[in-house]
Protein backbone atom coordinates (compact mmCIF):
# COMPACT_ATOMS: atom_id res chain seq x y z
CA UNK A 1 0.00 0.00 0.00
CA UNK A 2 1.38 3.29 -1.15
CA UNK A 3 1.50 6.40 0.59
CA UNK A 4 -0.64 9.27 -0.48
CA UNK A 5 1.18 12.52 -0.54
CA UNK A 6 -2.54 14.51 -0.07
CA UNK A 7 -0.54 18.22 -0.32
CA UNK A 8 0.80 16.98 -3.71
CA UNK A 9 -2.21 15.91 -5.27
CA UNK A 10 -4.16 19.39 -4.23
CA UNK A 11 -0.69 21.43 -5.43
CA UNK A 12 -0.22 22.73 -1.95
CA UNK A 13 2.95 22.93 0.28
CA UNK A 14 2.42 21.48 4.10
CA UNK A 15 2.33 25.05 5.28
CA UNK A 16 -0.81 25.72 3.17
CA UNK A 17 -3.81 27.65 5.32
CA UNK A 18 -6.91 26.29 5.39
CA UNK A 19 -8.20 28.91 2.70
CA UNK A 20 -6.01 28.06 0.04
CA UNK A 21 -6.39 24.16 0.75
CA UNK A 22 -10.05 25.02 -0.08
CA UNK A 23 -9.72 27.40 -3.13
CA UNK A 24 -7.29 24.56 -4.32
CA UNK A 25 -9.65 21.92 -4.02
CA UNK A 26 -12.24 24.07 -5.54
CA UNK A 27 -10.69 24.67 -8.74
CA UNK A 28 -9.44 21.10 -9.35
CA UNK A 29 -12.57 19.70 -8.71
CA UNK A 30 -14.20 21.49 -11.00
CA UNK A 31 -11.80 20.97 -13.80
CA UNK A 32 -11.59 16.88 -13.44
CA UNK A 33 -15.91 16.41 -12.29
CA UNK A 34 -16.94 13.72 -14.29
CA UNK A 35 -19.81 15.84 -15.45
CA UNK A 36 -17.41 18.20 -17.30
CA UNK A 37 -15.18 15.06 -18.68
CA UNK A 38 -17.86 12.41 -19.45
CA UNK A 39 -16.32 9.45 -20.42
CA UNK A 40 -12.72 10.43 -19.62
CA UNK A 41 -11.38 7.96 -17.01
CA UNK A 42 -8.07 9.70 -16.17
CA UNK A 43 -10.17 12.79 -14.98
CA UNK A 44 -12.55 10.45 -13.46
CA UNK A 45 -9.34 8.81 -11.07
CA UNK A 46 -8.19 12.25 -10.48
CA UNK A 47 -11.70 13.37 -9.19
CA UNK A 48 -11.19 10.68 -6.77
CA UNK A 49 -8.21 11.37 -5.49
CA UNK A 50 -8.20 15.52 -5.02
CA UNK A 51 -12.09 14.75 -2.69
CA UNK A 52 -10.14 12.00 -0.70
CA UNK A 53 -7.59 14.09 -0.59
CA UNK A 54 -9.57 17.47 1.02
CA UNK A 55 -11.91 14.85 2.91
CA UNK A 56 -8.52 14.46 5.24
CA UNK A 57 -6.63 18.19 4.48
CA UNK A 58 -9.96 20.34 4.92
CA UNK A 59 -10.36 18.72 8.21
CA UNK A 60 -8.39 20.12 10.75
CA UNK A 61 -8.01 16.85 12.95
CA UNK A 62 -7.47 14.38 10.08
CA UNK A 63 -5.40 16.88 9.06
CA UNK A 64 -3.06 16.63 12.09
CA UNK A 65 -3.44 12.64 12.12
CA UNK A 66 -2.39 12.82 8.00
CA UNK A 67 0.85 15.46 9.01
CA UNK A 68 1.95 13.06 12.02
CA UNK A 69 1.41 9.82 10.04
CA UNK A 70 3.87 11.14 7.83
CA UNK A 71 6.68 11.15 10.14
CA UNK A 72 6.07 7.49 11.23
CA UNK A 73 5.31 5.83 8.33
CA UNK A 74 8.14 2.95 8.61
CA UNK A 75 5.70 2.19 12.05
CA UNK A 76 3.11 1.81 10.38
CA UNK A 77 4.75 -0.71 7.73
CA UNK A 78 6.58 -2.36 10.73
CA UNK A 79 2.92 -2.83 12.78
CA UNK A 80 1.54 -3.87 9.37
CA UNK A 81 4.55 -6.80 9.38
CA UNK A 82 3.16 -7.98 12.76
CA UNK A 83 -0.21 -8.05 11.92
CA UNK A 84 -1.45 -5.11 14.40
CA UNK A 85 -3.33 -1.86 13.90
CA UNK A 86 -1.13 1.04 13.10
CA UNK A 87 0.00 3.10 16.26
CA UNK A 88 -1.44 0.62 18.46
CA UNK A 89 -5.40 0.86 17.46
CA UNK A 90 -7.62 -1.95 17.60
CA UNK A 91 -8.82 -0.19 14.40
CA UNK A 92 -9.58 2.66 11.63
CA UNK A 93 -10.91 5.81 12.70
CA UNK A 94 -14.56 6.50 11.87
CA UNK A 95 -14.62 8.33 8.70
CA UNK A 96 -17.59 10.87 8.26
CA UNK A 97 -19.40 11.27 4.88
CA UNK A 98 -22.00 13.84 5.95
CA UNK A 99 -22.50 16.85 4.41
CA UNK A 100 -21.11 19.16 6.99
CA UNK A 101 -17.31 20.37 6.62
CA UNK A 102 -14.88 23.02 7.64
CA UNK A 103 -15.13 26.72 6.54
CA UNK A 104 -18.60 27.95 7.19
CA UNK A 105 -20.77 24.79 5.91
CA UNK A 106 -18.47 24.22 2.54
CA UNK A 107 -18.75 20.04 1.57
CA UNK A 108 -17.35 18.05 -0.68
CA UNK A 109 -19.31 15.18 -1.38
CA UNK A 110 -21.85 12.55 0.91
CA UNK A 111 -21.59 9.23 0.52
CA UNK A 112 -24.67 8.93 -1.95
CA UNK A 113 -23.24 11.01 -4.27
CA UNK A 114 -20.01 9.42 -4.82
CA UNK A 115 -21.94 6.16 -5.35
CA UNK A 116 -24.20 8.03 -8.13
CA UNK A 117 -20.89 9.34 -10.11
CA UNK A 118 -18.87 5.81 -9.30
CA UNK A 119 -21.42 2.96 -8.31
CA UNK A 120 -20.93 0.60 -5.85
CA UNK A 121 -17.42 0.31 -6.42
CA UNK A 122 -15.16 2.28 -3.50
CA UNK A 123 -14.08 5.36 -4.45
CA UNK A 124 -10.98 5.98 -1.86
CA UNK A 125 -7.61 4.55 -1.61
CA UNK A 126 -6.48 1.45 0.64
CA UNK A 127 -4.73 4.30 2.40
CA UNK A 128 -7.57 6.21 3.16
CA UNK A 129 -9.83 3.98 4.45
CA UNK A 130 -6.77 2.15 6.43
CA UNK A 131 -6.21 5.31 8.44
CA UNK A 132 -9.71 7.75 7.62
CA UNK A 133 -12.42 5.59 6.70
CA UNK A 134 -12.29 2.14 9.13
CA UNK A 135 -15.25 0.93 10.52
CA UNK A 136 -16.41 -0.67 14.14
CA UNK A 137 -15.15 -3.75 14.89
CA UNK A 138 -16.38 -7.10 14.11
CA UNK A 139 -17.94 -5.31 10.79
CA UNK A 140 -15.05 -4.99 8.69
CA UNK A 141 -15.31 -7.07 5.26
CA UNK A 142 -12.58 -9.80 4.22
CA UNK A 143 -10.82 -6.84 2.38
CA UNK A 144 -10.36 -4.93 5.52
CA UNK A 145 -12.73 -2.18 4.71
CA UNK A 146 -15.51 -1.44 6.39
CA UNK A 147 -19.07 -3.16 5.50
CA UNK A 148 -21.75 -0.05 4.25
CA UNK A 149 -25.01 0.02 3.51
CA UNK A 150 -25.76 -0.30 -0.05
CA UNK A 151 -27.81 2.79 -2.41
CA UNK A 152 -30.58 1.41 -3.77
CA UNK A 153 -30.63 -0.13 -7.88
CA UNK A 154 -31.07 2.54 -10.82
CA UNK A 155 -33.79 1.61 -12.81
CA UNK A 156 -34.18 1.95 -16.35
CA UNK A 157 -37.57 2.96 -18.54
CA UNK A 158 -38.32 2.93 -22.13
CA UNK A 159 -40.15 6.28 -23.40
CA UNK A 160 -41.77 7.76 -26.96
CA UNK A 161 -41.96 11.30 -27.57
CA UNK A 162 -43.34 13.11 -30.47
CA UNK A 163 -40.98 15.17 -32.50
CA UNK A 164 -42.33 18.43 -30.84
CA UNK A 165 -41.90 17.74 -27.43
CA UNK A 166 -38.48 16.24 -27.98
CA UNK A 167 -37.57 19.83 -29.75
CA UNK A 168 -39.42 21.99 -27.18
CA UNK A 169 -38.42 19.72 -23.85
CA UNK A 170 -41.62 17.96 -22.20
CA UNK A 171 -42.62 16.64 -18.51
CA UNK A 172 -44.22 13.38 -18.35
CA UNK A 173 -45.87 11.66 -15.50
CA UNK A 174 -44.62 8.15 -15.37
CA UNK A 175 -45.14 5.28 -12.74
CA UNK A 176 -42.42 3.20 -11.77
CA UNK A 177 -42.82 -0.05 -10.70
CA UNK A 178 -40.61 -2.38 -7.87
CA UNK A 179 -41.08 -4.83 -5.31
CA UNK A 180 -44.82 -5.27 -6.39
CA UNK A 181 -45.46 -1.30 -5.64
CA UNK A 182 -46.13 1.38 -7.79
CA UNK A 183 -44.49 4.69 -7.90
CA UNK A 184 -45.80 8.07 -9.53
CA UNK A 185 -42.60 10.33 -10.52
CA UNK A 186 -43.58 13.58 -12.76
CA UNK A 187 -40.01 14.14 -14.86
CA UNK A 188 -38.57 16.45 -17.04
CA UNK A 189 -37.44 15.91 -20.36
CA UNK A 190 -34.92 18.36 -21.41
CA UNK A 191 -35.42 20.08 -24.78
CA UNK A 192 -32.69 18.11 -27.69
CA UNK A 193 -32.81 14.23 -26.71
CA UNK A 194 -32.88 12.07 -29.67
CA UNK A 195 -33.75 8.37 -30.03
CA UNK A 196 -31.10 6.39 -27.79
CA UNK A 197 -30.60 9.43 -25.79
CA UNK A 198 -31.12 8.19 -21.82
CA UNK A 199 -32.53 10.81 -19.26
CA UNK A 200 -30.98 10.20 -15.83
CA UNK A 201 -33.61 11.49 -12.99
CA UNK A 202 -31.46 11.53 -9.59
CA UNK A 203 -32.95 9.72 -6.67
CA UNK A 204 -35.72 8.32 -8.39
CA UNK A 205 -34.87 4.48 -9.01
CA UNK A 206 -35.11 2.03 -5.87
CA UNK A 207 -34.87 2.70 -2.27
CA UNK A 208 -32.07 1.62 -0.56
CA UNK A 209 -30.24 1.77 2.91
CA UNK A 210 -28.33 4.17 1.80
CA UNK A 211 -30.32 6.38 -0.73
CA UNK A 212 -32.25 5.41 -3.50
CA UNK A 213 -30.60 4.39 -7.09
CA UNK A 214 -31.41 6.80 -10.11
CA UNK A 215 -34.05 6.46 -12.74
CA UNK A 216 -32.78 6.47 -16.46
CA UNK A 217 -35.30 7.20 -19.49
CA UNK A 218 -34.04 5.57 -22.52
CA UNK A 219 -35.71 8.08 -25.50
CA UNK A 220 -37.22 7.21 -28.86
CA UNK A 221 -38.42 9.79 -31.02
CA UNK A 222 -41.59 8.29 -33.25
CA UNK A 223 -41.68 9.55 -36.80
CA UNK A 224 -43.03 12.60 -37.99
CA UNK A 225 -45.84 13.84 -40.57
CA UNK A 226 -43.55 16.45 -42.11
CA UNK A 227 -39.98 16.38 -40.87
CA UNK A 228 -37.31 13.66 -40.86
CA UNK A 229 -34.52 14.12 -37.60
CA UNK A 230 -31.09 12.97 -39.46
CA UNK A 231 -28.84 13.70 -36.43
CA UNK A 232 -28.88 16.69 -35.55
CA UNK A 233 -30.51 18.09 -38.56
CA UNK A 234 -34.22 18.33 -39.53
CA UNK A 235 -35.45 17.79 -43.43
CA UNK A 236 -39.01 18.84 -44.59
CA UNK A 237 -40.43 19.59 -48.00
CA UNK A 238 -42.14 22.89 -48.40
CA UNK A 239 -44.98 23.39 -51.00
CA UNK A 240 -44.51 26.21 -53.22
CA UNK A 241 -46.53 27.39 -55.79
CA UNK A 242 -45.22 26.98 -59.45
CA UNK A 243 -45.65 30.57 -60.71
CA UNK A 244 -43.57 31.48 -57.41
CA UNK A 245 -40.51 29.10 -58.60
CA UNK A 246 -40.99 30.38 -61.33
CA UNK A 247 -41.12 34.32 -60.85
CA UNK A 248 -39.25 34.07 -57.06
CA UNK A 249 -41.02 34.46 -54.02
CA UNK A 250 -41.88 33.57 -50.36
CA UNK A 251 -43.00 30.16 -49.10
CA UNK A 252 -44.20 29.71 -45.16
CA UNK A 253 -42.48 27.19 -43.32
CA UNK A 254 -44.13 26.29 -39.79
CA UNK A 255 -41.27 24.61 -37.12
CA UNK A 256 -41.74 22.04 -34.38
CA UNK A 257 -41.61 24.94 -31.91
CA UNK A 258 -44.49 26.70 -33.00
CA UNK A 259 -42.70 29.74 -35.27
CA UNK A 260 -43.24 30.48 -38.64
CA UNK A 261 -40.37 30.98 -41.21
CA UNK A 262 -40.43 32.95 -44.28
CA UNK A 263 -37.94 31.28 -47.04
CA UNK A 264 -37.20 33.27 -50.01
CA UNK A 265 -37.40 31.86 -53.31
CA UNK A 266 -35.53 33.24 -55.90
CA UNK A 267 -36.84 33.18 -59.77
CA UNK A 268 -36.42 29.94 -61.94
CA UNK A 269 -36.41 27.96 -58.70
CA UNK A 270 -35.78 23.62 -59.86
CA UNK A 271 -38.28 21.31 -57.84
CA UNK A 272 -35.64 19.45 -55.55
CA UNK A 273 -33.53 22.59 -54.70
CA UNK A 274 -32.38 22.23 -50.63
CA UNK A 275 -32.06 25.78 -48.92
CA UNK A 276 -30.30 25.57 -45.35
CA UNK A 277 -31.60 27.59 -42.39
CA UNK A 278 -28.88 27.70 -40.24
CA UNK A 279 -28.97 26.55 -36.54
CA UNK A 280 -33.11 26.22 -36.73
CA UNK A 281 -32.88 22.22 -36.31
CA UNK A 282 -33.09 19.99 -33.32
CA UNK A 283 -31.31 21.46 -30.32
CA UNK A 284 -27.93 20.38 -28.87
CA UNK A 285 -28.88 18.32 -25.42
CA UNK A 286 -27.18 20.37 -23.02
CA UNK A 287 -26.00 23.49 -25.05
CA UNK A 288 -28.21 26.48 -24.75
CA UNK A 289 -28.32 28.31 -28.28
CA UNK A 290 -26.64 25.29 -30.37
CA UNK A 291 -28.78 23.59 -32.25
CA UNK A 292 -28.35 21.41 -36.11
CA UNK A 293 -29.57 22.83 -39.55
CA UNK A 294 -33.53 23.04 -40.75
CA UNK A 295 -32.76 21.57 -44.43
CA UNK A 296 -35.84 22.80 -46.76
CA UNK A 297 -36.48 20.84 -49.95
CA UNK A 298 -38.20 22.70 -52.28
CA UNK A 299 -41.68 20.93 -53.68
CA UNK A 300 -43.39 22.56 -56.75
CA UNK A 301 -47.07 22.15 -56.78
CA UNK A 302 -48.68 21.45 -59.95
CA UNK A 303 -52.71 23.27 -60.16
CA UNK A 304 -54.92 20.83 -60.67
CA UNK A 305 -58.05 22.89 -60.67
CA UNK A 306 -57.62 25.70 -63.12
CA UNK A 307 -60.52 28.49 -63.78
CA UNK A 308 -61.00 29.37 -67.04
CA UNK A 309 -59.20 32.84 -66.38
CA UNK A 310 -56.44 30.70 -65.38
CA UNK A 311 -56.45 27.92 -67.94
CA UNK A 312 -56.57 31.13 -70.94
CA UNK A 313 -53.35 32.59 -69.14
CA UNK A 314 -51.50 29.29 -69.16
CA UNK A 315 -52.62 28.72 -73.15
CA UNK A 316 -51.21 31.93 -73.70
CA UNK A 317 -47.94 30.96 -71.65
CA UNK A 318 -47.79 27.72 -73.61
CA UNK A 319 -47.97 29.97 -76.95
CA UNK A 320 -45.86 31.90 -76.33
CA UNK A 321 -43.77 28.92 -75.57
CA UNK A 322 -44.16 27.08 -78.67
CA UNK A 323 -43.06 30.40 -80.89
CA UNK A 324 -39.80 30.73 -79.00
CA UNK A 325 -39.36 26.88 -80.00
CA UNK A 326 -40.57 27.66 -83.89
CA UNK A 327 -38.27 29.88 -83.79
CA UNK A 328 -35.16 28.19 -82.24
Amino acid sequence: MDFKDYYGILGMPKAASEKEIKQAYRKLARKHHPDVNPGDKTAEGRFKEINEAYEVLGDPDKRRRYDELGANWRMYEQSQQTGGAPFGGEGAWTFNFGAGGPGGGFRTMTEEEMHRIFGNEDPFSDFFHTFFGGGEPGRRTRGGRSARPRRGSDVEEAIELSLDEAYQGAMRRLSIKYDGHTRTVDVRIPAGVVTGSRVRIAGEGEPGQSGSGDLYLRIRIRPHERFELKGRDLHVRVPVPITTAVLGGEAVLATPHGRTLKLKIPPATPNGQVFRLKGHGMPVLGKSGDAGDLYAIVDIQVPRDLSPEERSHYEALARIEGTKHSAA
